[in-house]
């Protein structure tokens, strides 16, 4: 949810504040991290004087509360840039989460993840280069107002997330009395040499209904098949997508969308090989308004907390491209990642 830089300063002040308590209650309560995301970029399209820039895409601070008895807090301000180049300063994440002692489940309340997103973007780890493709297509918002509960069982073999949220995403304010129900599960089918929510043979689905401000649907059924090793990460997902407004009546859009990806780890480096293919077809009434991204490149983890990324982002219209589109079409970037 987009809010005023008044509000987000002290948001983050009070954590900051929490930082500052005498060591022998701080350290065992808060933790601050962060992660944020830069990047070189060439229009290799672009036959302009302004076809290259510098830019930071993105940058988080976590503020990690645990409370002790199963309570912790996340307070996480997000340093955006917009269009243009503006920075806006927004809340992200901002939540208290609750797990009863000796109980699988998980509660939480606020600014929440969604289902999907969190989750999927931990298969694909490449979070710096872009969005997933149901979100670069703004089908899903990866934070929400809303509940929510999480769950795992038989050390991640079964791994779910279950909510309901206003539905028009943390920047999109609170809307109306219209709520989204979301949900998704994942199961283990094999098992390789990376454990946990993502490791092994997966097979994750999810699905959401709801209404958006001022009426229609809104329906998401997605679908994803990944395999995830320490050397190998491949993974297939699918989206259909159902929109109607009662604002302004209008038919049911449906859209479709598609995507794989596959990351190889070359033995004895710390370089990878990096490529996925994206395709959307959001039904918007015409019968040339598919789009195929291609992505490909090579990364290169530097330090454990410093990776780069250099690779080439193509976008293939079905149609005839528009000149500003014809422009922005094939791109160079030189990304990083840092955390701390």
């Amino acid at each position: 949810m987009r809010c005023s830089l008044r509000l987000t300063w002290a948001a983050l002040a009070a954590g900051l504040v929490l930082v500052a308590v005498p060591r022998s209650v701080a350290a065992q309560a808060v933790t601050v991290g962060g992660v944020g995301y830069a990047q070189y970029r060439y229009q290799l399209s672009d036959t302009a004087t302004n076809n290259n820039s510098f830019a930071v895409t993105r940058a988080y601070i976590n503020v990690n509360g645990n409370l002790g008895s199963g309570l912790v807090t996340r307070i996480t301000p997000d340093l955006f840039a917009e269009a243009g180049g503006s920075f806006v300063l927004r809340l992200k994440y901002a939540y208290a989460a609750f797990t009863p002692p000796d109980f699988p489940l998980t509660f939480k309340l606020g600014i929440i993840q969604t289902p999907w997103l969190d989750w999927a973007e931990g298969v694909w780890v490449y979070r710096m280069q872009g969005t997933m493709s149901v979100e670069r297509n703004g089908y899903i918002t990866s934070a929400d107002l809303g509940f929510g509960v999480d769950g795992a069982w038989g050390n991640q073999l079964v791994n779910m997330q279950v909510g309901v949220y206003n539905g028009e995403g943390y920047q999109g304010g609170v809307g109306d009395a219209n709520k989204d129900v979301m949900g998704r599960v994942s199961v283990r089918l094999l098992s390789t040499d990376v454990q946990g929510s993502r490791g092994g043979v997966r097979l994750t689905g999810y699905g959401q209904y709801g209404k958006p401000t001022g009426g229609g649907v809104r329906v998401r059924i997605i679908g994803m098949v990944s395999y995830q090793s320490r050397r190998l990460i491949v993974g297939a997902e699918g989206a259909l997508t159902r929109d109607s407004s009662s604002v302004t009546p209008s038919p049911l859009l449906k859209g479709n969308v598609l995507s794989g990806f596959g990351i190889y780890r070359i033995p004895g480096t710390m370089a990878s090989l990096v490529a996925r293919v994206d395709l959307t077809d959001p039904d918007t009434g015409t019968d040339e308004d598919r789009q195929t991204r291609f992505i490909g490149g090579v990364s290169y983890r530097i330090h454990p907390n410093l990776q780069i990324f250099a690779n080439i982002d193509h976008l293939d219209y079905q149609g005839t491209p528009t000149p500003a589109q014809q422009a922005l079409r094939t791109q160079g970037l030189l990304q990083i990642e840092f955390t701390y």
